[in-house]
């Protein structure tokens, strides 16, 4: 995963939504503080060799050697004593500077075995991840628009007001560009691309080292196609005709027409092509959301016994939802993890609290936003706020999400609500 010379995305200017590696940080986290208080760390690796990059400054180095362990005892939590192999062999020298041990994470609690490590990290290692995540832990510093960093994609985003806002959006591009010179990181230019939003935008030019951005008017970002109206009526074709492809591939492919055949084909292979992150791209046209519901019309006549009967019939034998409703549901449940759940924490940069508690609904309204653009209100922000107010208290007072979900059916079937358009 560490090369000499990595590409290092794209840089657009606009925020996506942010992805932590949760799992990630917190084991980075737990080591690092494990380490300090226990002593841990008693030998130093030199990883610029390892690394090849020999001109690199001390500073790094002893960052990255941080996570070089010797004589790791029972002091460390269970959890990360489970993640971590056994001692190394006595006749290895740990106190080498020019080469280090590797082995690959317990798998059904057996270890590979000690590997020397003369140079770079084998991919599919632990480390690996976790020493790219250190190595650019400091992109951001002095960084003044929003920075949004996902694996080695890198997004830059400001809202352009006036003359002095382009200025500052090109002096965070001179820093990055600074960033990856000082560490001999590289950008791949030709998939660095200028995105601009907005019917009023002045469509600047931007430079990274020296060379002027290209403009795109649509890209695909964590395989969810964005363009610049923000419009999803391109990634709702897409995902419809991937869909499409695969049930067709069944169709040719598979003989039988049984139900515990098809029905889990579609569910494993077919169905996730229409909802793979739908809370952010969810159809609001008619024509899209009619596109994606023919792809499970299809798939439910395919089984047999099923030709003759309407597509609500096949529905309620087959005890499926439609579409459309699986995606109220979804949001709801979403939302529930929000302001309940353990994304809590990113809700107060998502939704408002209402103010005014009134005798009549629940504890936890959220405040219905007005927007001018007609699509804005096809945002999972905006869409989910009137029907999860809606809510009886019971419902949103649920402990745990498998409580939720039981009680949100149970009132969805009792209002016979099958979605947001119907």
């Amino acid at each position: 995963m560490l090369m000499p010379a990595i590409d290092y995305g794209d840089v657009v200017s606009a925020a996506a939504p942010q992805t932590h590696l949760h799992k990630l940080t917190t084991l980075y986290n737990s080591f690092c503080r494990f380490a300090l208080q226990c002593n841990y760390m008693t030998h130093h690796c030199d990883m610029l060799k390892q690394l090849n990059w020999p001109s690199l400054e001390s500073r790094r180095t002893l960052h990255l050697s941080s996570l070089v362990f010797k004589s790791i005892s029972g002091k460390l939590p269970p959890y990360l004593n489970r993640l971590l192999p056994p001692a190394a062999p006595s006749s290895y020298n740990l106190r080498s500077r020019t080469s280090t041990l590797l082995a690959i994470p317990q798998y059904k609690k057996t270890f590979s075995r000690w590997t020397p490590v003369v140079s770079g990290v084998p991919q599919g290692s632990v480390i690996g991840p976790i020493l790219f995540n250190l190595f650019i832990n400091d992109l951001e510093i002095g960084i003044e628009s929003h920075v949004s960093v996902f694996a080695d994609d890198t997004k830059l985003g400001k809202e352009i007001q006036c003359e002095q806002d382009v200025t500052s959006l090109q002096r965070d591009l001179d820093r990055l560009g600074d960033w990856a010179l000082k560490w001999q990181m590289k950008f791949n230019l030709d998939k660095c691309k200028v995105m601009h939003f907005g019917v009023k935008n002045t469509q600047a030019m931007y430079t990274l080292n020296g060379t002027e951005l290209g403009k795109s008017k649509q890209e695909k970002d964590l395989g969810i196609i964005i363009d610049f109206k923000l419009s999803n009526n391109v990634q709702c074709q897409t995902a419809a005709a991937k869909a499409s492809k695969v049930l067709a591939c069944i169709k040719r492919g598979v003989h039988s027409r049984d139900e515990n055949i098809i029905l889990p084909l579609y569910k494993s292979m077919v169905r996730p092509h229409l909802e793979y992150a739908v809370q952010f791209w969810a159809p609001v046209l008619k024509k899209d959301i009619i596109s994606l519901e023919k792809v499970r019309r299809r798939a439910t006549k395919l089984i047999r016994g099923m030709e003759g009967l309407s597509y609500e019939e096949r529905l309620t034998i087959l005890n499926l939802f439609s579409l459309e409703k699986r995606r109220l549901r979804g949001d709801l449940i979403t939302l529930y993890k929000y302001i309940r759940g353990h994304y809590q924490p990113l809700s107060d940069n998502l939704f408002i609290n209402r103010t005014i508690h009134r005798t009549r609904g629940h504890p936890f309204r959220l405040e219905e936003r007005k927007f001018s653009l007609k699509h804005r209100k096809g945002y999972f922000t905006v869409r989910t706020i009137k029907l999860w107010n809606s809510l009886p208290v019971e419902v949103v007072g649920s402990e745990s999400v498998q409580t939720f979900k039981k009680r949100l059916d149970d009132f969805l079937q009792t209002q016979n609500i099958k979605g947001y358009n119907i």
